[in-house]
């Protein structure tokens, strides 16, 4: 008869597999991408290396689950934002402040998750993140296109061009020092997000009043 897992095992497996990417995520947010290596890992995680092993063969394995993990969860913040938002419009905004406020609770681990230099294998595991984050602000664009709020333009190559600017401007080698002190990344987020609609097209004084209405995420949201 063949050996069948009880459904408490697979509880203790699930359990131990979620356990050794959220210590992955802690050694990414500590000491960035390159700081991800098995051994660390497994002294987070309160695990031997072999169990690492186990559960992810090399580190692109574990790389790509930490990425996908954290992908999942910010993706899913942006989404849950712009739904609870009354309009197209609310929605763009809830979108880009969400995204940019979460990314500055964490600079390295969002860095480190989006576009820190490393090697090829980790950036092929992370251009689908990024390719996930313009699909959501494009269909946020799109929807205000559709309405009637923006101009008619290319709403994938806006998008893009919006992820770039958030990451540059607010986590990237590029940011200004000290942005991520809470006044100032509230400030530096609703910079940039007004910065997005003007370059969008919407008029300065619309685009004020949409800023300043945009909720962001409470302070420590994961």
């Amino acid at each position: 008869m063949a050996y069948r897992r009880t459904e408490n095992v697979v509880r203790r497996l699930n359990a131990r597999h979620d356990a050794i990417v959220e210590a992955a995520r802690d050694v990414a947010a500590a000491g960035g991408m390159a700081a991800v290596q098995i051994v660390p890992v497994a002294e987070r995680a309160g695990v031997a290396a072999g169990t690492v092993y186990r559960y992810f063969p090399g580190k692109i394995d574990l790389v790509g689950a930490l990425v996908e993990t954290v992908a999942e969860r910010e993706l899913e913040a942006v989404r849950k934002a712009a739904g609870a938002a009354p309009g197209p419009m609310s929605a763009l905004v809830a979108a880009i402040a969400t995204l940019g406020a979460r990314a500055l609770r964490n600079r390295r681990l969002a860095w480190a998750v989006i576009a820190e230099p490393v090697d090829t294998e980790v950036d092929v595991v992370r251009q689908r993140y990024r390719k996930a984050l313009a699909s959501e602000i494009e269909a946020r664009i799109k929807a205000g296109i559709d309405g009637g709020h923006l101009p008619e333009q290319d709403a994938s190559l806006a998008a893009s061009a919006l992820v770039g600017a958030l990451l540059e401007g607010l986590i990237g080698p590029l940011a200004p020092d000290g942005i991520d002190d809470p006044p100032r990344a509230r400030d530096a987020v609703q910079a940039l997000t007004l910065f997005a609609l003007r370059g969008l097209g919407v008029i300065d004084a619309r685009a004020r009043g949409l800023v300043v209405q945009a909720v962001l995420p409470e302070a420590g949201a994961r």
